[in-house]
C-alpha cells in the first residue's frame, strides 16, 4: 500500500509541472542547462588531446587502458556532469531549492547516462553490460519521480527469514551489485598487480606466477567479503554453506582441487616454470603460461596443450631447461673405410661449428663408436641453448654442413650394396622343348 500511495504522489506531483514551465525559473534552468552543456563541448575539444596523449603512454595494461580509453570517450559528458553539479551547490545556497529542481534532474539523467554509456564500453559481456544500464536507467526514474525511498522500502518488506538472517529483494539487488562492482575492481587491480609482477625481473618465474594468482584469489575473495558484510549478510551465517562446499568439493570436484593443488605444489618446488622446454607424452615444447588448473604448453607446429597440473606431479616429465638451458644432441653418421678417421672427427667437428644455433662455449665431439659392416660409425654431439626453437631443424641443418664439408674433402658415405643373382630353371627349360 505505501508503494502504491507513493505512486499516488509522484503522479500528483508530476501533475503540477504543467504549470511549471511558465514560471521565469524554468527558462533560466535551461538556458543554464544549454550553457553548461555547451561550455563542456568546447572545454572537451581541448582537455581530450592532452588527456589522450598521456593514455598512449599506458603500455601492457589492456584493462586499465579500456577504462581509460572509455571515459576519454565521454570528456565532454564528465565535465558536463561536474558542471551542473558546481552550479547546482552554488545557486541551491543562494536561492530556494525548487530553483533547482530541473537543473538537479538534469545531473541524475547525465550521470545515469555517463554510468551507462561507460559500462557498455568497459563491460565486453553485452549481456551484461546492457542489464547494468538498464538498472542504471530504471534507478534514475526513479530518483526523479521521488520515489526511490518508498520503492526501497517495498522491496525491503518482501522478506524470507532464512534463521538468524533476513533476506529480501532489495538485500539481494544491493548485494548482487556491489558483488559485481567490488569483484570487477578486484580482477582489473589483480590483473594490474600480476602484470607489474610478471615485469620484474628480481623474481623467478615461478615466484611471479605464485604471487600473481594469490594476489587475484586474494583481492577476489576480500571482495567477495567486503559487498556481502556491506549490505548486512553475517558471514558466520555462511558455514552451513562451507561445509555443502566442501562436501561437493570431495565428491564432484576432486580432479579441480587436485589440479589446482598441483599447480601450487609446482610453482612451490620450481619443477617448471613459463619458457622451459618439456617433454611429455609425446607432446614436445615449451611452456607458455601456468594456469590454476593446467598448464599451456606450445609446439613447434603451433598447437597449443592444455595439460592438467596433475600430469605434472605423477608422471614422468622430462624438462629440457631446468637447470640449465644448455641441451645436447647426437647425430650418428658413417663414412668409408677409405677415409682418415681423424680427418673425419676434425671435419664433423667444423661442420656442427658452422651452423649458428651450434653453441660456441661447448665444443662440439666427434668419437668413433663401431667398425660397421660397410662404414665407420661415428656419433657427433654438439649443444645449443634454445631447444625451443626447434630439435630436428638443427640435426637437419648439422646433416647438411656435414654433406657439404664431406664432398669437398672427397669423404664418401656408404650405402649398403646388394647383389641379385638370376637363375633359370632347367626343369622349365626341358618341358618346354618337348613335342
Amino acid at each position: 500500500m505505501d508503494f502504491r500511495n507513493a505512486i499516488d504522489e509522484s503522479l500528483t506531483w508530476a501533475s503540477g509541472w504543467f504549470d511549471y514551465p511558465a514560471t521565469p525559473w524554468f527558462f533560466y534552468q535551461i538556458a543554464i542547462i544549454v550553457a553548461l552543456f555547451l561550455a563542456a563541448k568546447l572545454a572537451a575539444q581541448r582537455i581530450e588531446p592532452l588527456a589522450e596523449n598521456r593514455a598512449r603512454q599506458i603500455k601492457g595494461h589492456p584493462g586499465v587502458l579500456r577504462v581509460v580509453v572509455a571515459l576519454l570517450r565521454r570528456t565532454d559528458w564528465i565535465l558536463f556532469t561536474v558542471f551542473l553539479l558546481a552550479v547546482l551547490i552554488v545557486m541551491r545556497s543562494i536561492t530556494w531549492p525548487s530553483r533547482t529542481h530541473f537543473i538537479s534532474i538534469a545531473l541524475s539523467l547525465s550521470l545515469a547516462w555517463l554510468f551507462a554509456s561507460v559500462l557498455s564500453r568497459i563491460i565486453r559481456n553485452r549481456l551484461v553490460a546492457h542489464t547494468l544500464g538498464w538498472l542504471t536507467w530504471v534507478y534514475a526514474a526513479l530518483v526523479i519521480l521521488g520515489i526511490n525511498d518508498d520503492t526501497a522500502a517495498f522491496l525491503d518488506s518482501l522478506a524470507i527469514p532464512l534463521g538468524a538472517v533476513r533476506l529480501s529483494a532489495l538485500m539481494v539487488l544491493k548485494a548482487a551489485l556491489l558483488l559485481i562492482a567490488t569483484v570487477w575492481l578486484a580482477v582489473v587491480a589483480g590483473n594490474y598487480i600480476d602484470e607489474r609482477v610478471q615485469n620484474s625481473q628480481e623474481l623467478t618465474p615461478s615466484i611471479r606466477v605464485l604471487v600473481g594468482k594469490i594476489a587475484k584469489i586474494g583481492l577476489v575473495l576480500v571482495a567477495g567479503a567486503f559487498a556481502l558484510s556491506s549490505v548486512g549478510v553475517d558471514l558466520t551465517a555462511l558455514t552451513v554453506f562451507s561445509g555443502a562446499i566442501g562436501v561437493g568439493l570431495g565428491f564432484g570436484m576432486q580432479k579441480v582441487v587436485s589440479n589446482f593443488v598441483s599447480g601450487v605444489i609446482i610453482l612451490l618446488d620450481k619443477s617448471i616454470k613459463p619458457g622451459d622446454t618439456i617433454s611429455l607424452e609425446g607432446t614436445f615444447g615449451w611452456i607458455r603460461e601456468l594456469r590454476a588448473r593446467f598448464v599451456s604448453v606450445v609446439t613447434r607446429d603451433g598447437r597449443e596443450y592444455l595439460i592438467p597440473n596433475e600430469d605434472f606431479i605423477t608422471q614422468r616429465v622430462i624438462n629440457w631447461s631446468f637447470s640449465d638451458n644448455l641441451v645436447r644432441l647426437d647425430v650418428n653418421f658413417g663414412v668409408s673405410y677409405d677415409a682418415d678417421p681423424h680427418k673425419v672427427s676434425e671435419l664433423a667437428i667444423e661442420a656442427a661449428m658452422s651452423v649458428a644455433r651450434v653453441e660456441a662455449e661447448r665444443r662440439p665431439v666427434c668419437w668413433l663408436t663401431d667398425f660397421g659392416e660397410s662404414s665407420l660409425d661415428f656419433v657427433l654431439r654438439f649443444w645449443i641453448r634454445d631447444p625451443q626453437q626447434g630439435l630436428t631443424n638443427v640435426r637437419g641443418k648439422v646433416l647438411l654442413a656435414l654433406w657439404d664439408i664431406f664432398k669437398q674433402n672427397g669423404i664418401s658415405i656408404p650405402y649398403p650394396h646388394r647383389e641379385i643373382i638370376m637363375q633359370r630353371d632347367e626343369r622349365v627349360g626341358r618341358s618346354n622343348r618337348r613335342p
